[in-house]
């Protein structure tokens, strides 16, 4: 029994990891598909379904296609109803990391910042904030200002598109977990990390997809060489 018991005590820390890694594997397998899309989307010349964005002449937001991979808004792909619960009878259950089973609620008339996704703590995946405001201070005011992409956004390969995000944190702070960032040097415009709650769930890593469509894990993501939390091409 005492052998018996050695053994387990080795085998069991050993297939809990790897059954951590193959859930991680999964989720990159998700995020690699969600930044591909992203690539067609913000590429001009693939002439992609941009929903409302079309009269932005070229350019368009990283709600919208958000709202895409969702099936929100004008791309409501979930049948008569004015809400649909993922994952459904079919699997369906886009944008989410394999370790978070918590269903989630999309609603068809909203987008996601207005809480077309709910709830926030089953929310698994958050996009660059960075790519959706722009910190600015204006006349000594620090404020978010909208941003507006176009395909040269593509050629900020390294800057994270999207990562795991800790939607139960995000929760207790009040905030909807589909956009966060660290805040770098703009603690006055992004509260000192207030919007930056990665979720380290895969075996002590976070999963970061960047535009360029590769996907890699960190235990220190601020920490990473050439990893540029500052998307640098939003004309």
């Amino acid at each position: 029994m005492a052998i018996i018991g050695s053994l387990l005590a080795i085998a069991l820390p050993m297939l809990a990891r790897t059954m951590g890694a193959a859930k991680g594997f999964r989720c990159q397998v998700a995020q690699r598909t969600v930044a591909f899309d992203f690539a067609v989307f913000a590429n001009d010349d693939l002439g992609p379904d941009r929903g409302n964005d079309t009269s932005l002449n070229g350019r368009f937001t990283i709600e919208t296609f958000q709202n895409s991979q969702y099936g929100l808004s004008e791309f409501w792909r979930w049948g008569s109803g004015t809400t649909h619960t993922l994952p459904d009878n079919a699997d369906n259950d886009p944008m989410r990391c394999a370790e978070v089973k918590s269903p989630i609620k999309v609603t068809r008339s909203l987008s996601c910042t207005d809480g077309g996704v709910t709830p926030a703590a089953s929310i698994s995946f958050g996009f660059n904030l960075r790519l959706h405001r722009r910190p600015v201070v204006s006349d000594g005011v620090p404020r978010l200002e909208p941003v507006q992409l176009s395909g040269a956004v593509l050629e900020s390969g390294s800057t994270p598109l999207f990562w795991d995000v800790d939607g139960r944190v995000a929760s207790t702070r009040g905030l909807n977990p589909v956009f966060s960032a660290p805040s770098l040097a703009d603690t006055d415009t992004l509260g000192a990390n207030t919007y930056w709650f990665p979720a380290m769930r895969h075996n002590g890593a976070a999963n970061v997809a960047f535009i360029d469509g590769h996907v890699a894990a960190s235990r220190a993501p601020l920490e990473e060489p050439g990893w540029n939390w500052k998307p640098m091409r939003l004309r």
